[in-house]
């Protein structure tokens, strides 16, 4: 083969591995999430199937939209649909909590924070003692609820029930 064929091949594939890597970077940096490899993402996210995060001693079990690996620590990242409150909601925050507290016990790291990604605004959640309290409780509570058969559906929002997972086991459904 010619080398100036070879040459020019060789240029093609380097061309076509850069670009390659700028839409990558360039998809990283729209889904707002910070530096470093991704390690986990939602099937929703990427098409693969990813096996939930579990904790047998809670009986919690969860899958974030993505897990960043950031300089040895691993970071939940929560991606919600819709524009951003002025702050978080408290069903949010303990949603990305949740996951903190099952990445800390699944892989012995405890994130120093995660991230709520809104379309237009992310706010980062510190994980703190008193969050990681404040999810063991309310874990708990809903065990003991759900024992005592007092668990009910928390909303009279048929849009939520539409987009529930349990919509067609739910006796309780809108």
């Amino acid at each position: 083969m010619n080398s100036d064929v070879l040459f020019y091949i060789s240029l093609v594939i380097l061309v076509i591995g850069a670009v390659l890597i700028l839409l990558t970077l360039r998809r990283k940096r729209s889904l707002g999430l910070p530096s470093g490899r991704i390690i986990y993402s939602d099937p929703g996210v990427w098409g693969k199937l990813e096996k939930p995060l579990y904790d047998p001693a809670l009986g919690l079990t969860g899958k974030p939209d993505y897990i960043v690996e950031r300089r040895g620590r691993f970071i939940p990242v929560e991606v919600k649909s819709g524009w951003a409150p002025e702050k978080p909601y408290d069903s949010h925050i303990m949603q990305l909590a949740s996951y903190c507290l099952l990445l800390e016990k699944g892989m012995q790291k405890r994130p120093p924070y995660g991230l709520l990604k809104y379309k237009n605004r992310t706010f980062a959640i510190r994980y703190t003692d008193e969050l990681r309290q404040q999810v063991i409780e309310l874990v708990e509570e809903i065990q003991t609820r759900k024992e005592q058969g007092e668990l009910d559906r928390s909303h009279h929002n048929p849009n939520r029930c539409e987009r529930c997972g349990y919509r067609f086991t739910c006796d309780q459904r809108l």
